[in-house]
């Protein structure tokens, strides 16, 4: 069951690309090259701040080593393909699409470096290939995103159509579909206590809090940021979490999925992005 979920949920990330894909250009995709500052911000904020404010979390929290290293696993895996939707809402298509790839990218050299440089926390050595990182990139991301793109230029008119549909449909699954999966986990979960779940909601409103400073003068730019540096990839993160020695660190990840969506619905009203 839980390699089927699995399955559901890589298909309907893909199919979440393959709707935003649809909705863009590659002036989009290429746009935050063309703002060094904002490209500049939100690097800073992602692979710096975020990961930063981890290791403090943990040092000054002690959780247990499943969920201290959680929440490095996590705060080093950026890059959100999966909260791409939800920040569409912002009207700020360009910035949003920008981001997430360039971050995305970016990961291929951030992720293998940082889990090299925090292997003491873990208890062991850990590391992960930059091959594999791109891998799971091209397959999980941005295939499916350069798909979308291209039938945009084929479905033309009726493309917009069909995207926001297709968004509707495989959210709806993603949603379900991660749900169970937590729910199979649950007992993994829970056997860390509550003090280790409120540990990673901690980082969830860290992350917000650091993305949502840096963000910049441009207030829906700085709301996407905030959610983006709370929003992990999924599929980056789940690696790093192999390469660690504790096994319950895949079921934390997947927790932490479920926090972070919790604390973006209130951040998001906030700014009256909801």
């Amino acid at each position: 069951m839980a390699q089927i979920l699995v399955v559901i949920l890589k298909a309907s990330i893909a199919a979440l690309l393959l709707g935003i894909g649809m909705r863009a250009t590659v002036a989009d995709v290429l746009s935050l090259w063309r703002r060094p500052a904002a490209l500049l911000r939100a690097v800073l904020a992602m692979y710096v701040l975020v990961p930063l404010a981890a290791v403090a979390l943990v040092r000054l929290l002690h959780p247990v080593r499943p969920v201290g290293g959680a929440i490095l696993v996590l705060a080093v895996s950026a890059g959100a393909p999966v909260l791409t939707k939800k920040l569409l809402k912002l009207d700020r298509d360009s910035y949003v699409l920008g981001l997430s790839v360039t971050t995305s990218l970016l990961a291929i050299v951030t992720v293998p470096a940082w889990i090299a440089f925090l292997a003491p926390h873990f208890g062991s050595a850990a590391s992960v290939e930059p091959v594999a990182i791109a891998s799971v990139l091209a397959k999980g991301f941005l295939a499916p995103l350069v798909i979308g793109m291209l039938l945009r230029l084929a479905l033309r008119d009726r493309a917009e159509a069909i995207s926001m549909g297709l968004l509707k449909v495989a959210g709806l699954v993603l949603g379900l579909a991660g749900l169970t999966l937590i729910a199979a986990s649950f007992g993994h979960i829970m056997s860390v206590g509550w003090e280790s779940l409120l540990a990673l909601g901690a980082l969830a409103v860290v992350a917000t809090a650091i993305g949502h400073l840096v963000g910049g003068p441009d207030p829906g730019e700085r709301t996407a940021l905030g959610v983006a540096c709370a929003s992990r990839h999924v599929g980056i993160a789940m690696l790093a979490a192999s390469a660690t020695p504790d096994k319950a660190t895949i079921a934390l990840v997947l927790a932490y999925l479920l926090v972070a969506a919790l604390v973006s619905i209130p951040y998001l009203k906030w700014r009256g992005a909801s």
